[in-house]
């Protein structure tokens, strides 16, 4: 039998709100993506070096696109590894 004190909830309880995804690169100007600077391409990739999709990321289609060649040509030259266990 529940107790006083213990509260039970028949719909699911509201949690905060995320914050709004938004493309960086619009917000911030960025037109050109450097696939030497590997440290910034490693923010779009996960923890085994697969690139991340556009809803979790957040990029718009043009940039998404342009995140994805400049990994692929990181990838060419030997600055990011193809895949990985643990990344970052």
């Amino acid at each position: 039998m529940a107790k006083a004190n213990e509260i039970r909830y028949l719909t699911a309880i509201k949690s905060e709100k995320r914050p709004k995804k938004f493309c960086r690169f619009k917000k911030y100007g960025i037109r050109y993506i450097d696939y030497k600077d590997v440290e910034f391409l490693k923010r779009f990739l996960n923890e085994q070096g697969k690139l991340l999709p556009r809803r979790l990321s957040g990029n718009s289609l043009k940039y998404q696109r342009k995140v994805s060649e400049a990994v692929k040509k990181a990838r060419q030259v030997a600055l990011l590894p193809y895949v990985t266990d643990l990344l970052k």
